[in-house]
């Protein structure tokens, strides 16, 4: 790894070929970010080079418990901008609360294994118990059962013992031989890899054999159409650092250096590998608010498998979920 010194050269290398120069004032935004989410990397990245300072734009970062914060503090306008998912934002829309997003990570979890399992995929499933995290209306847990009943004819949940939990727990559950096979988060699947366990079934590889060719931006930058009309200026900003950030976390070993406390990995470097190399199978490198078709594939596949308590009443996905006034 870089050191510190040699870190913060690179960074600032980085900055001056990566960003415009800008003599004006910058412009402000309040960001919501949950405080152990992995979101916080690239803000961390985005600060340490310079990017929101080179590409005009303040930040105020304001720490959040959990998602469902992140969601509350932005529909009560006291942030502007938070990480959410292109479900919760579709639903806003229908429901009246004009939310839009740019997409943040395509990083999808999947099926683990214990070290030693014979489990391969699909066929091992039947008979045996999966642990879950969040519940049961989980996406991943939908677009299992929806990939388990396309390939087998067959109701998931009327085979397998399903326990949800917490994403720690899961990994807990899988490394104690508590549960046969895990579906986790992307980031505690790499923990569970760095332990040795194994994926056999990524969530985009389910999506593939579902007909989703691509894999779906599940996260995104998300505000309402409000901020949008009102801070336009500094949204692009923000978005054109928040992308140069994710160039520079593809391309730039010696950056990842800096991020070690964060991703709590100090002293495990197989860890830490796993954790920065699936991050960046993740990172979304361009965007276009008129190619939507994974979203709203993956959506229709979340209503008919998940129902009203995953997606509302709606079948859909919300035109204008996507936010039309960014490119790249």
């Amino acid at each position: 790894m870089m050191t510190p010194k040699l870190v913060l050269l690179a960074g600032l290398t980085l900055a001056s070929l990566m960003a415009p120069a800008r003599a004006e004032e910058p412009l402000h935004l309040t960001l919501g970010l949950q405080e152990s989410g992995t979101v916080q990397w690239e803000i961390a990245a985005m600060q340490s080079l310079g990017l929101d300072a080179a590409h005009g734009i303040e930040l105020d970062v304001r720490p959040l418990a959990d998602s469902r914060a992140g969601q509350i503090a932005l529909l009560t306008g006291t942030v502007d901008v938070i990480l959410s998912d292109f479900v919760w934002v579709s639903t806003q829309r229908d429901t009246g609360n004009m939310v839009t997003m740019v997409p943040h990570s395509l990083a999808v979890g999947g099926l683990m294994v214990p070290e030693g399992s014979a489990m391969t995929g699909l066929p091992g499933l039947a008979g045996k118990t999966i642990g879950v995290a969040g519940g049961p209306v989980d996406k991943s847990w939908v677009i299992l059962k929806a990939y388990y009943n396309f390939e087998t004819g067959d109701a998931l949940e009327d085979k397998v013992s399903a326990r949800f939990g917490a994403p720690p727990l899961i990994n807990e559950l899988l490394a104690s031989g508590g549960i046969d096979s895990g579906l986790n988060f992307w980031h505690w699947n790499a923990r569970a890899k760095a332990m040795g366990m194994k994926e056999v079934l990524p969530v985009s590889r389910m999506l593939q054999g579902l007909g989703v060719a691509e894999t779906p931006p599940l996260l995104g930058w998300s505000f309402s159409d409000e901020t949008a009309a009102e801070k336009t200026e500094a949204l692009t900003r923000f978005l054109d650092a928040s992308f140069a950030t994710k160039q520079a976390l593809l391309e730039e070993d010696g950056i990842w250096a800096g991020l070690v406390d964060l991703m709590r990995a100090e002293s495990d470097a197989t860890l830490f590998s796993a954790l920065r190399d699936d991050y960046r199978a993740g990172i979304v490198t361009h965007y276009n608010p008129n190619d939507v078709t994974a979203a709203e594939q993956t959506f229709a596949l979340l209503a008919e498998y998940g129902g009203s308590d995953l997606v509302g009443d709606a079948e859909t996905l919300a035109p204008g979920t996507f936010w039309a006034g960014y490119t790249k």
